[in-house]
């Protein structure tokens, strides 16, 4: 049995294209996993388990596979990495203890790098750099390196030398049977940082022994100070058996708690074609068998798994029980969550977001007859992938969903068809404006006719700082409103401010219930839902609100010919941008740009260049901007403001 100092728990992560899913084939290849090697633009990768992963050539779902080397078991997450499917991505972090950040050699940091990067350093996952493709024509290490230390770290320490770099002689230095690396002064330096007596060694010129440095290097890479860089060509397999040795040598082993009480948590939930709904999870201290219950945050009553499925040896197989270290697959848990807590143990299951969603759609059935089959279909997906948001406005029969980008749509496309046999269509995507205060007001409310109810509440409404959301507070004493309804007071707001004056959700805000109070025979907890709903609108009607819209950073590189017209389009779409750098007559610039904008400009481009200039973005914040620039959108559903018709809506005299 393999004890937990001998697991490693990794994600491979990477810009779209970069090679990590190449990657897994060639390590699942080396030891043995699979016979094999699999392709992804042949649509034969192991871990593209999805037909619309094999007919598009890209990962859409985390996949979890399992390998056996030099005593040592490695679960690896093969994540997505279509800045679309990021979501897949965060939710694997919390099931692993490092991951392995890949990095394409001719490409160089790219924009959803520079966002995997940012999570990682957020969350100091420890991490290991592999540059890939060193075997493409033109391929310029140096600049690569450059490129990491300008915009991921200059904690860097490469521990090999390539040769005949970009072609296929391209050799790595280092013996592939063992782990062998070569610190150079640059990587000894950096390592010196963090270690007095390495630095002190270093300058006196006697240094430890290969061995050891290699265990200073262990040590730093699992405080997150430095980053280790293997190099090499997924494609030609070369310098991935190394990067197996730096994984084991390098890369820690699980965290574990002594303790035998049960914690883990849910980092995933899918779907089985045998198995039904399974929950991916992760166990961090104590025992978790099949057919016995145990305790999960977002459920009530106990739960228990039918069955329990782990990697071993690219294949899943199914065993009694899983302990502290393992990574694994339950089934039969109907009330299972992402990032729900496992167990009687409480741990930290935030994440850093990665990428959110920019825009909303809504989904239409080809056929009328399938409307309710078409919203239960995208209640299950929203169960896996709750960055959908689905809401279901039975009312207006609307099924809308948030999505990050147009590929996302062909893929529920076709899981709609395959999955669930129902034909459907989506509308074209529409940008997620919010709103937030433009000043401090109060919103009151009495609700006491006709009785029995009771529910006065006032509520103070005041802006917050950019990025804070929404924040509660009371000021009210529990003689004036009984605490069960202050509480569902509190528990009302996020609802209350879904949709604000302007249609958009309201974020950056502060409120607070300062005044009120409650009947010892008349109120009900429905009572004060009601007037906190109506209350919160009346605020936001008193204070005014500002939209709110997403704008994003980019990079541009194109030839310096068509720097004059890319300026004009960046001034006609309400972006900003930096003093260009130029060079060998192409240019870089920096900047940012609406998202409302800016939809379809990478096509644009490419065109007006011949596929000469390239753009990336990225998320970046959300700005105040004008009603003409942004859009104000319809109240779905009787507005909280329409008092009487929303009161007769809620005791259901009307529908």
């Amino acid at each position: 049995m393999t004890s937990i100092e001998q697991i490693r728990n990794i994600a491979i992560v990477a810009h779209v294209d970069a090679g990590k899913t190449s990657i897994t084939e060639n390590l699942l290849f080396i030891t043995g996993a699979i016979r094999e090697q699999g392709s992804v633009d042949k649509g034969t990768a192991q871990t593209d388990s999805l037909s619309i992963e094999r007919q598009r050539g890209i990962s859409v779902k985390a996949a979890l596979t399992s390998l056996a080397w030099k005593n040592h078991q490695i679960n690896i997450i093969d994540s997505p990495g279509h800045a679309d499917f990021a979501a897949e991505v965060q939710r694997s972090l919390l099931a692993v203890d490092a991951v392995v950040l890949v990095i394409s050699a001719p490409d160089g940091i790219q924009s959803q790098t520079s966002i995997l990067w940012e999570a990682l350093k957020q969350q100091k996952i420890p991490t290991l750099i592999f540059i890939n493709k060193l075997d493409r024509p033109g391929t310029d290490l140096e600049r690569c390196i450059e490129e990491i230390t300008k915009e991921i770290s200059a904690d860097i320490v490469v521990l090999q030398s390539a040769n005949n770099i970009g072609s296929e002689q391209l050799s790595i230095s280092g013996n592939s049977e063992v782990f062998d690396p070569v610190f150079q002064d640059a990587g000894i330096e950096i390592m010196c940082n963090n270690n007095e007596a390495l630095m002190e060694a270093y300058l006196e010129g006697e240094l430890p022994s290969t061995a050891a440095l290699t265990s200073i290097l262990k040590e730093q890479t699992k405080a997150a100070q430095v980053l280790p860089v293997i190099l090499g060509s997924a494609k030609m397999g070369i310098g991935v058996q190394q990067l197996l040795h730096a994984i084991i040598s390098l890369l820690p082993a699980p965290e574990y708690s002594n303790s035998q009480n049960l914690s883990g948590v849910i980092y995933r939930i899918d779907h089985d074609k045998t198995l039904g709904r399974t929950a991916g999870v992760r166990i961090f201290s104590g025992n978790l068998k099949a057919k016995e219950p145990f305790r999960i945050s977002t459920a009530e009553t106990p739960q228990k798994a039918n069955q329990i499925k782990v990697a071993s040896n690219g294949k899943l197989a199914d065993v009694k029980s899983i302990e502290a270290g393992s990574i694994a697959l339950l089934s039969g848990i109907s009330e299972a969550r992402i990032g729900a807590t496992i167990g009687e143990q409480t741990i930290d299951s935030q994440q850093t977001v990665i990428a959110q969603a920019l825009l909303t759609t809504a989904a239409v059935p080809a056929n009328e007859a399938d409307y309710a089959k078409l919203a239960e279909a995208l209640q299950q997906l929203s169960i896996e992938d709750p960055e959908l948001e689905f809401t279901w406005m039975k009312d207006e029969r609307e099924l809308h969903l948030k999505i990050m980008g147009w590929i996302q749509i062909d893929i529920l496309t076709f899981q709609l068809k395959e999955r669930f046999g129902i034909e459907a269509s989506f509308q074209p995507p529409k940008v997620i404006y919010k709103e937030t205060p433009v000043s401090i007001a109060s919103g009151f409310e009495s609700y006491t006719m006709p009785k029995p109810c009771w529910a006065v509440v006032k509520l103070e409404l005041e802006p917050g700082t950019p990025g804070s959301g929404v924040s509660f507070s009371s000021k009210v004493s529990v003689n004036d409103i009984h605490q069960k309804y202050q509480n569902e007071v509190e528990r009302t707001i996020l609802q209350g401010t879904k949709q604000g004056i302007k249609g958009w959700e309201l974020t950056d805000c502060k409120v607070s219930l300062v005044g009120g109070e409650d009947h010892e025979v008349h109120s009900r907890p429905g009572d004060f839902i009601l007037a906190t709903k109506m209350a919160i609108m009346k605020a936001m009607q008193n204070c005014g609100t500002t939209l709110l819209e997403p704008i994003l950073a980019f990079t541009i590189n194109a030839p310096e010919s068509l720097l004059g017209q890319i300026v004009s389009d960046i001034t006609q779409m309400r972006g900003t941008f930096e003093s260009p750098e130029i060079g060998n007559e192409n240019f870089t610039m920096q900047g940012t740009l609406p998202l409302s904008t800016s939809m379809d400009y990478s096509v644009k481009l490419t065109s007006r260049s011949g596929g000469k200039a390239r753009i990336q973005t990225r998320f970046l914040e959300y700005r105040p901007c004008s009603d003409a620039e942004g859009e104000i959108r319809a109240y779905i559903g009787i507005n909280p403001l329409d008092r009487s018709k929303f009161i007769l809506k809620w005791r259901g005299a009307i529908q």
